[in-house]
C-alpha cells in the first residue's frame, strides 16, 4: 500500500497553493416555509435540462446505421467521434493481461482490493435479499423505498381486462406505493366497463382515467392538466403502447420489459393430447393482433393433429376473424429432433409464455433460460397463470425475456445503499481510493478522501 505521507505531500502542493476564490457563486433557492408536497417542491426546484429531444435524432441515426452496416458503421463513427481509424475493433485478453503487468504495483493493488470488495458485497447481496454488510470498518445498510406514484395501464376498448388491473395495482399496493393511477381505453359508449372499474375498487386504485393507447403512456410519463406524472408505468398493451413505453423509458421507470402483444410457445411430444396443445395456442391468439403462437414438436403426427384441432377451434369461435388474423401472421409450427432442441428453439424465441406439455416436463427446466413464465405438464395451462396462480401475468414479450422478468413488487421499489465509514477504514483503504481517483483524472475525488485522513 502507498505511504500516506507521500500521497499527502504530493497532493497538498496541488490543492493548497495558490489560494483561489470562487468566481461563480452557487445558485440559491430559499424554500423556508415552502410546502413539502412532491408536486409543489418539483415546481420550486430547478429542473435538469432535457437533452433527450435534441439528441434523439442523432442517436436514432447511429442506431439505424450500426444495425444496417455493422462493423463498418462502428469504424466510421469511431473515426468521426474519437478521431481514430481502427482496422481491428477487438482487443485481445492477452493485451489486458499484459497491461496488468505494466501498470504500477500500487494501482494493481488498488484495483484488486476494489474488485474483491465489490465481489464480496454482491455475493452477500445475492445470498440474502436485503443484507447489511460489514467489512473492514465500512458498513452498508440496504434500504428499500417504494416509488411514490405508479401508473397502471390495462387494455380496453373492444376487450376488458379486470385481471390486468389486479395484476398491476395489487403488487403496487403491497410495495407500499402511495398513489396508484389507472388508465384504460374507453369503450364505444365512452366509458370503462363495470368489471374493470370493480377490479380498480378491489385493488385500491386511487385515480382512474378513460384514456388509452400511446397517449395514455405519454400522459402518465409527462403529466397533463388532468393526469399527474408518475414514477413507474406498468401493464401490457398493443405494439403502440409498448413502443410508447420504450420511448418514455428513462423519463419514468418502465417495468417488465415493455410487455406487448401476447405470445406462447407450446412444446409437445407424441404423448401430448393434440386438443390441449391446440386450445392453448388459440388462447394467446385470442388476445388480439400482433401476437404469436408457436408449436414446437419432434412428432410430425402431433404437428398435423394439432393443426387440425386449431382449425376446428378457430372455425367455431365467435372471434374467428381476430384469431385468423393473429394466427395468419404469427402462428408457427416448428419440427425439431427432440426435447433438448425444442428447448433451444424456445430460448431463441424467448416467449412470454412457455408450456411444456410433455411427460417429464420438470427435467426440461434445466434447458430453459429465457421465458417470461413456464407451465409444466398437461394440467398447467397458461390460463391459470393469467388469473390466479399468484405470479404476475404481466410478462416480457418481443424477446425481452432474454434479460427481464415478470412484473413483481420490486418493480415498484428502489434500493438505496446507506454507507457508514469508520475513521480507521478511511486510513486503511483511503490510499487505494486516492490512487484510483488520480488514475481516472479526478483529483477532487482523491482530495475528498485525503482531507479525512490528514488532520
Amino acid at each position: 500500500m502507498p505511504d500516506h505521507r507521500t500521497l499527502e505531500t504530493r497532493a497538498l502542493q496541488a490543492w493548497c497553493s495558490p489560494v483561489r476564490s470562487t468566481a461563480m457563486p452557487l445558485a440559491r433557492r430559499d424554500l423556508r416555509g415552502a410546502p413539502t408536497g412532491k408536486a409543489e417542491l418539483t415546481a420550486l426546484l430547478p429542473r435538469p435540462v432535457d437533452e433527450q429531444e435534441r439528441s434523439s435524432e442523432v442517436v436514432a441515426a447511429i442506431l439505424a446505421e450500426v444495425r444496417a452496416d455493422g462493423d463498418a458503421a462502428l469504424r466510421r463513427y469511431t473515426a468521426r467521434f474519437d478521431g481514430v481509424e481502427l482496422d481491428e475493433l477487438s482487443v485481445s485478453l492477452e493485451e489486458c493481461r499484459a497491461a496488468l503487468e505494466r501498470i504500477p504495483n500500487e494501482l494493481r493493488t488498488a484495483l484488486e482490493v476494489a474488485a474483491e470488495r465489490i465481489r464480496a458485497y454482491h455475493a452477500h447481496e445475492a445470498d440474502r435479499p436485503a443484507p447489511d454488510f460489514d467489512s473492514e470498518g465500512i458498513s452498508v445498510r440496504h434500504l428499500i423505498r417504494p416509488v411514490q406514484r405508479a401508473g397502471c395501464y390495462a387494455p380496453g376498448g373492444r376487450a376488458r381486462y379486470p385481471s390486468t388491473v389486479l395484476m398491476c395495482a395489487v403488487p403496487a399496493r403491497v410495495a407500499g406505493v402511495e398513489e396508484v393511477v389507472l388508465c384504460v381505453p374507453p369503450g364505444p359508449e365512452g366509458r370503462i366497463n363495470d368489471a374493470t372499474l370493480a377490479a380498480a375498487a378491489v385493488a385500491g386504485v386511487d385515480e382512474v382515467y378513460a384514456v388509452g393507447g400511446a397517449q395514455a403512456i405519454a400522459a402518465m410519463a409527462y403529466g397533463t392538466e388532468s393526469i399527474g406524472a408518475v414514477d413507474v408505468i406498468v401493464g401490457p398493451g398493443n405494439r403502440f403502447v409498448a413502443e410508447a413505453k420504450r420511448q418514455v423509458s428513462g423519463v419514468v421507470g418502465v417495468a417488465s420489459a415493455f410487455a406487448g402483444p401476447s405470445e406462447v410457445v407450446v412444446i409437445a411430444g407424441p404423448e401430448t393430447p393434440p386438443g390441449l396443445a391446440a386450445i392453448d395456442l388459440v388462447v394467446q391468439a385470442e388476445h388480439g393482433p400482433d401476437g404469436s403462437a408457436w408449436l414446437i414438436t419432434w412428432s410430425e403426427d402431433v404437428a398435423d393433429a394439432v393443426e387440425a384441432e386449431v382449425d376446428a377451434i378457430v372455425a367455431a369461435s365467435p372471434r374467428r376473424g381476430d384469431l385468423e388474423a393473429t394466427l395468419g401472421s404469427g402462428g408457427y409450427v416448428v419440427l425439431v429432433d427432440g426435447p433438448e432442441q425444442a428447448c433451444a428453439v424456445s430460448d431463441v424465441i424467448a416467449p412470454e409464455h412457455l408450456e411444456l406439455l410433455v411427460d417429464g416436463a420438470e427435467a426440461l427446466l434445466e434447458h430453459i433460460h429465457s421465458a417470461g413464465a413456464v407451465f409444466l405438464g398437461v394440467d398447467a395451462p397458461a390460463s391459470i397463470g393469467d388469473y390466479l396462480a399468484g405470479p404476475n401475468h404481466v410478462l416480457p414479450t418481443n424477446r425481452t425475456a432474454r434479460f427481464s422478468s415478470a412484473l413483481r413488487v420490486d418493480d415498484f421499489r428502489k434500493h438505496i445503499h446507506a454507507v457508514t465509514v469508520g475513521a480507521d477504514a478511511v486510513r486503511s483503504l483511503g490510499a487505494h481510493v486516492v490512487i484510483l481517483a488520480e488514475t481516472e483524472g479526478l483529483p477532487a475525488h482523491a482530495e475528498s478522501v485525503r482531507r479525512r485522513w490528514v488532520p
